[in-house]
């Protein structure tokens, strides 16, 4: 059906991952988008507008996917949004360097019936490499319209959205040429007749493959559908299902092999007529991305070299800047240039003691507290953003996968890890791209053992104030979390409810190129940007609420501003708990009002203890921060430890439960995250006074029995795993 022209046209934007599709999506729609390597960096389909020749369409940026099975939750909303919602137009994104993996997702969206335009992206590195690719031969071949572009340089875009508005105003669907073996299409058009008038006749050819392959969800909706009718109903219903299986069953006796299969080789099968035919190459040595991938992909030496990359990475960005530049932000600008002034300013103007107080220590201590470490996080993000956007983190995550699968995940879980860097929210979000729900709620469960953005402030507070910048301290935060990981899953995947088959993990490992400016800022800029504005209004209303309960109290029986801040109201709230952190050597209340506040947002903990140590505008001193942990550096190690592996903050508490969709799954990973953080604080502590000070006593033994019980757990015998459910799909009636 033709598009009118006087609305908006919707254009779906589907490719691989990798493909260069949400580069396409930003330069159509000027959106600032991230760009990532990796397979999972769209999650949800996003939207933006587009303009050509004084008409506006609506983008729509589907998640990156190989097929439309569906095997991963980025197929079920690819595939979903196609059939169900149905667009005005397809935008089928093809990297022109590896037509072949493209053209495979390329057959099932020309099955699907709906006016399609093809952007095929890269040619200029088709051409640099000395390849041909003929383009009126391959329109020929699909039977759609193929445009030159180049994504990355915005070349092409024009006539390509010109082309999208002619195919939706024209309504005509794909003239798709390609024909399966005479069995095979005898068996389609007998399942085509049978389920006539139940489907939309546009998706009659796309659904009877679907039935043929036996697709779990099309097969589920169905007898789900047929399951509300009355009886007589459910019974002809049912039976139409069984005259469809007879006639799969049959096919694949004849061809002696299963359906999908059948499916998938006659498809491959296309692709290779197609590529023979518009495609010549020529024969060359290795390329540049393959003689490095020799290097950082190789069994022994890819693994060591990551884990020198990110040492030096948080070396340079937290030990060797955080050393230089947040002393200076801390201590000279904040303290001697805003603070100082200020408290003078306010005293000669004759404002209240409670007044300065609350502007100087509470607004501008807390918020000062947080926001000196912005240098040293832009730095970090900075140089995590040029790793990524060269290629090189698709590396990692391929080269992790063997090992991830030792321990229940696989190296589509290493995608939550790594954003979980910059933070815990988007990390939890992302896991939905792996088909195993066992797997993916392992994922969620270890994803925000990672340090995040909130949490590099008191990284870097531990490292450089408590340990006076030592240069091992700050990597090892960052190892602590990817031990923990591990850690973690070779125990969880020993009980029943984590054990189940790991799912596959299917990478296109893009080549190596120079990071892009636009991409390296946008990825930085969204990181400090969600980074600042938290800093700017929950970290501004918690330092307020802290400075309030750190400065009143009750003295002489009396409500009034405390002389001591062992009067006020939050030192006797601290009491109440401080207890529980004895055995980890922070067992006082100023420590443990700032990690109970941690659990709103783990930037709190830096500007509690910055309101904390602090007051008349006097900046936090490396003595009040080590006289936390009774001047002893393990401890101020056991707090930080405990801090960054203990439950997140309340907004990544709030989207692991959504995720989770089951209370009891949640509340199990809040009380194993506490658990783990507190023995790990509890071992660091212990056996770290033991080796400094010789001091063995019950704390000793506690942490003796819980890393016996680790040891147990991580050699005790698997549990049997449990039957893999089916899920339910599509309703077709």
């Amino acid at each position: 059906m033709a598009h009118s022209s006087d609305t908006p046209l919707k254009i779906a934007l589907v490719g691989n991952p990798n493909s260069g599709k949400t580069t396409l999506f930003n330069a159509l729609t000027g959106s600032s988008q991230h760009v990532g390597n990796w397979p999972g960096v769209t999650v949800d389909k996003k939207e933006g507008r587009a303009r050509q020749g004084g008409r506006e369409a609506t983008v729509i940026d589907l998640p990156g996917v190989y097929s439309l099975a569906p095997y991963t939750s980025e197929e079920v909303v690819t595939r979903d949004y196609l059939v169900i919602e149905e667009p005005d137009v397809i935008i089928n994104i093809i990297d022109a360097t590896n037509i072949e993996r493209n053209l495979y997702l390329s057959t099932q969206l020309l099955d699907i019936g709906v006016p399609q335009v093809i952007a095929l992206n890269m040619m200029d590195l088709v051409r640099k490499h000395g390849d041909e690719v003929d383009i009126e031969g391959l329109s020929s071949e699909l039977g759609v319209p193929v445009v030159e572009i180049s994504a990355l340089r915005g070349t092409g875009l024009q006539q390509l959205l010109q082309q999208a508005f002619e195919a939706a105003d024209e309504g005509i669907p794909p003239f798709f040429n390609r024909k399966f073996s005479y069995r095979v299409e005898d068996a389609l058009a007998k399942i085509a007749k049978i389920i006539y008038g139940a489907v939309p006749p546009e998706h009659l050819r796309w659904y009877a493959i679907k039935f043929f392959e036996r697709d779990e969800r099309i097969w589920a909706g169905a007898a789900l559908d047929a399951e509300h009718k009355r009886q007589e109903d459910y019974t002809a219903h049912r039976a139409l299902l069984g005259q469809i299986e007879g006639i799969v069953a049959g096919c694949e006796a004849q061809l002696d092999d299963t359906a999908p299969s059948i499916i998938t080789g006659e498809s491959y099968d296309f692709v290779e007529r197609v590529i023979a035919r518009t495609v010549n190459r020529t024969v060359e040595e290795r390329t540049t991305s393959e003689k490095i991938d020799a290097v950082v992909t190789h069994r022994l030496f890819g693994l060591p070299l990551f884990v020198v990359l990110i040492f030096a990475i948080y070396y340079v960005s937290v030990t060797l800047v955080g050393g230089i530049v947040t002393g200076f932000m801390n201590h000279t600008f904040i303290g001697h240039w805003i603070q100082e002034p200020l408290m003078s300013a306010l005293t000669r103007g004759g404002a209240a003691v409670w007044l300065r107080s609350l502007i100087v220590d509470g607004i501008i201590g807390g918020v000062g507290a947080v926001i000196s470490f912005i240098p040293q996080m832009i730095v970090l993000f900075l140089l995590l953003a040029l790793l990524e956007d060269c290629g090189y983190m698709s590396r990692i995550a391929f080269l992790l996968d063997r090992v991830f699968r030792r321990f229940g995940m696989s190296g589509r879980s290493f995608i939550p890890l790594l954003i979980s860097t910059g933070c815990g929210v988007p990390a939890i979000m992302s896991a939905r791209t792996i088909e195993q729900e066992s797997e993916r709620r392992m994922t969620i469960l270890t994803a925000t053992f990672m340090p995040c953005s909130a949490k590099l402030p008191l990284i870097a507070l531990i490292a450089g104030v408590v340990f006076g910048g030592v240069w091992w301290v700050a990597p090892s935060a960052y190892f602590l979390g990817i031990t923990s990981v591990v850690l973690s899953g070779l125990i969880l995947k020993k009980l029943k409810r984590f054990k189940s088959k790991i799912s596959p993990f299917v990478l296109e490992l893009p080549a190596y190129h120079w990071p892009t400016a636009r991409n390296v800022a946008l990825s930085v800029w969204d990181r400090i940007s969600s980074f600042v504005k938290k800093a700017f209004t929950i970290i501004l209303l918690l330092s307020i609420a802290v400075w309030f309960l750190s400065r009143f109290g009750f003295e002489g029986g009396s409500f009034v501003m405390v002389s001591s801040l062992d009067h006020s109201l939050v030192a006797h709230i601290g009491d109440l708990f401080a207890w529980v952190f004895i055995p980890l050597g922070f067992g006082n209340w100023r420590a443990t009002i700032a990690s109970l506040l941690g659990f709103t947002a783990k930037e709190q903990i830096v500007s509690v203890i910055g309101i904390l140590t602090s007051g008349q505008g006097v900046r936090t001193s490396a003595p009040s921060v080590l006289a936390l942990f009774g001047g002893q550096k393990v401890a101020g190690y056991a707090f930080m430890a405990f801090n960054l592996l203990c439950i997140p903050c309340v907004v990544a508490v709030s989207t692991m439960i959504s995720e989770m969709k089951s209370r009891s799954w949640a509340l199990f990973t809040l009380a194993y995250q506490l658990s783990w953080s507190y023995a790990v604080a509890l071992m660091i502590y212990q056996f770290g006074m033991l080796m400094v000070t010789g001091r063995f006593g019950v704390g000793t033994i506690a942490a003796v029995v819980v890393l016996a019980g680790m040891l147990f757990a991580l050699l005790r015998p698997a549990s049997k795993a449990p039957e893999d459910k089916t899920t339910p799909g599509v309703v077709l009636s």
